[in-house]
């Protein structure tokens, strides 16, 4: 039985279509198997993992309390942790805590009048030019940006200013404002009314010897010295309380030399810690890591050591505390994270020459992960700098048998036949 002609275009046109059909399925099957393989797949990315333990650290120092009358209301004139001379005055004391603004207003006052006089220089008008004026005032951003993040307060306020000298500064060059001299007068007025209504302080406070100095007293400045290190004891740090003073006469205290020591209580029983051992420290109050050695371990009994450490880096924050919870950060290995569970071992082969120039293979077992490149298979080897409960770190290898950065990791088992 034959078909006609206009039969037979249907039954081609039926056939291409369930060809068309059949193909469209397979494509389909294809692109969801890649898409199913590479759902299986992670990227080899860095990662950090931090090696510590937190303990209640004690901080020694050699320090000695300043103290004056007790009359009238204390006006600082140095920061904590700012250095002193001999014959610095570090505090004055006033009648009053109206007094104590007065001074501050002052003192804000006569900032602002600098900056403007700054500004208002002929000198400074003259050689200012539009383009370098922006150059320097987006610079002046980035930094203070920077500084910002960093935590660097003092570098921040000394960019800060700059940043309105610049801007200022521009706004006089392009004509948006004239010049500041009355505003540069109103201040100087202010600064004349608060001269009237000043009173000269009742009492100084004056260094006697060059330190540093901290406005934070606890009553343990003799007990927690350098020189009672070896009579330190566990029960002495656990019974520390972290308390300001409130005695009515306490100015605060001088600080002998920016090197200090912490001491605190640990189980070294597994030998984690030694004499000589270079760590970091970070503290509640702070954003830094401070560079320490360990300095001393005293055993007192199998599972209790007293540990001493010492540091050489000095600021604000490490003065407002006698006791703070410390981190003690041993290793912070940075390597390329691969998940457990994709780890496997595989038969590799290895070149070796020997003393004579002769070279050789060896086939041996090494640990490593499974990537996918393209649509190959291959096995890249792991150096593990890192373990942890889930996932290791490698370490970063510019050798291409060796897991690189952006490789795709297979997480499930691999077929032979793939490879």
């Amino acid at each position: 039985m034959g078909f006609t002609r206009s039969e037979g275009s249907v039954v081609v046109k039926l056939l291409r279509n369930v060809v068309l059909v059949l193909l469209l399925i397979v494509f389909i099957s294809i692109v969801y198997n890649f898409r199913n393989k590479e759902s299986d797949t992670v990227s080899a990315l860095t990662a950090s993992a931090v090696q510590s333990k937190e303990y209640k650290g004690v901080f020694i120092r050699d320090e000695e309390m300043l103290l004056y009358s007790g009359n009238g209301v204390l006006s600082y004139n140095v920061l904590d942790g700012g250095k002193v001379g001999n014959g610095t005055v570090i505090a004055e004391a006033y009648p009053s805590d109206e007094q104590l603004s007065i001074k501050r207003e002052k003192a804000m006052l006569e900032k602002d009048l600098t900056i403007l006089q700054k500004i208002q220089n002929p000198g400074t008008l003259e050689s200012a030019q539009p383009a370098s004026l922006s150059e320097s005032i987006d610079m002046s951003y980035r930094s203070l940006i920077y500084y910002r993040d960093m935590h660097d307060y003092d570098s921040l306020g000394e960019v800060k200013e700059d940043l309105l000298v610049q801007m200022s500064t521009y706004q006089i060059i392009t004509n948006e404002v004239q010049d500041f001299s009355q505003k540069i007068n109103d201040i100087k007025s202010e600064i004349e009314k608060l001269d009237a209504k000043a009173v000269v302080s009742k009492e100084q406070i004056v260094a006697p010897r060059s330190a540093y100095f901290a406005s934070y007293c606890d009553g343990y400045e003799e007990k927690f010295r350098t020189d009672n290190l070896d009579h330190i004891s566990s029960e002495m740090i656990n019974e520390v309380e972290d308390k300001k003073s409130t005695a009515p006469n306490v100015v605060g205290k001088l600080i002998d030399g920016y090197g200090w020591y912490l001491a605190l209580v640990a189980d070294n029983s597994k030998k984690e810690y030694a004499v000589g051992d270079e760590i970091l420290l970070r503290f509640d109050s702070s954003v830094e890591k401070y560079p320490a050695t360990i300095y001393d371990i005293r055993e007192e009994s199998p599972n209790r050591s007293v540990v001493v450490i010492f540091c050489d880096k000095f600021n604000y924050d490490l003065v407002q505390h006698r006791t703070e919870t410390v981190e003690l950060i041993q290793d912070e290995p940075t390597g390329l994270k691969v998940p457990r569970e994709a780890i496997r071992f595989a038969d590799v082969k290895e070149t070796y020459t020997d003393s004579e120039g002769n070279e050789s293979e060896k086939t041996i077992t090494s640990k490593g992960v499974y990537i996918r490149k393209g649509e190959q298979i291959v096995f890249k080897k792991i150096k593990v700098v890192y373990e942890g409960s889930d996932y290791v770190l490698s370490e970063i290898n510019s050798d291409p048998e060796y897991l690189a950065l952006y490789d795709d990791i297979m997480i499930e088992g691999v077929d032979k036949n793939e490879q």
